[in-house]
């Protein structure tokens, strides 16, 4: 009887301390440091929840480390250049294209505009040989004829907007944040050129692309849904979603204003309403670089 008693305590007992495992399972989200994260503020603050699975934002710091977490299929949605996502899919990498939230942040910025006037042919600094802003300030220049000698010397954004600041760089190419911190710390400098609109009337170039992997197809569009969203977040609550992001420690105090947020023009389109632009976007890159892109244009299941 007193081993029964002891066997029913402890049955007792060991019923209480195992608890059912009743947190859903993450949702991995994979967002490159940069101007993509701010489309994302929101989720940092709020995680928003798809299937009862909440969705947790990691941060990655360049476009090869996100690369390989999408080849060993770390991520289940992911934002990266369009040029990386593209050339991905013609590798087989099984992703599927949820839609593009930034339509340009690449601008000429310059101390005067000799260099659009014709009047003499100063030096341009560029940045990222053979990528998405290489490849735009090539194109620019060819349709508008400003003359220019190409520099590569520097091989990030940062390092230029230090030349820039620093009076070694009179002309640049640059992004943001990057723009708008040279534009606050010195008032000589000025916006020489929007690098991003192939015409008037378009939103801009569909630089960036949001990949989900496959085993989210049947929320495509809650995601949809939850993409917009956020985006509408930093577009009409740019202070708010500046805040979020300083709180993350993704962008120090100060990188930001909402300036900088309008210059990124942030606005989420799905793959099937931004098809078009996509595809002019990568024909563009095709006639500058096609390696970039694996050496051909993906197919119509690119969009799907």
């Amino acid at each position: 009887m007193t081993f029964f008693r002891c066997f029913c305590m402890l049955l007792i007992l060991c019923c209480c301390n195992s608890k059912p495992n009743t947190e859903a399972e993450a949702i991995h989200v994979a967002v490159l440091r940069g101007p993509s994260a701010i489309v994302f503020a929101h989720w940092m603050e709020e995680a928003p929840v798809i299937d009862g699975k909440p969705l947790s934002v990691r941060i990655i710091d360049s476009p090869d480390l996100m690369q390989a977490a999408l080849i060993k299929g770390e991520a289940d949605i992911a934002v990266l250049p369009m040029i990386s996502a593209a050339n991905l899919y013609n590798k087989g990498i099984p992703y599927h294209l949820a839609g593009c939230p930034i339509w340009g942040t690449l601008y000429l910025a310059g101390r005067n505009d000799k260099g659009l006037s014709g009047a003499a042919k100063p030096v341009l600094h560029i940045f990222g040989a053979g990528t998405t802003p290489d490849i735009l300030t090539r194109h620019y220049l060819r349709q508008h004829k400003p003359d220019y000698t190409l520099n590569y010397s520097f091989t990030t954004a940062r390092e230029i907007m230090q030349g820039l600041l620093a009076g070694k760089v009179d002309h640049a190419v640059l992004g943001e944040p990057f723009l708008s911190i040279a534009l606050r710390k010195d008032s000589t400098l000025h916006l020489l050129a929007d690098l991003n609109s192939p015409d008037s009337t378009s939103l801009g170039f569909a630089q960036t692309a949001i990949l989900y992997a496959s085993a989210l197809e049947k929320s495509r569009e809650t995601i949809d849904s939850l993409l917009d969203l956020s985006c509408r977040f930093a577009v009409e609550q740019p202070e708010q979603a500046i805040r979020i992001l300083e709180k993350e420690n993704i962008f120090a105090s100060g990188m930001l204003t909402p300036e900088s947020i309008e210059r990124c023009k942030i606005d989420y389109k799905t793959a099937s309403e931004a098809q078009e632009n996509i595809l002019r976007f990568l024909q563009l890159i095709g006639q500058y670089e096609p390696k970039a892109l694996g050496e051909k244009m993906p197919d119509e299941q690119f969009y799907k």
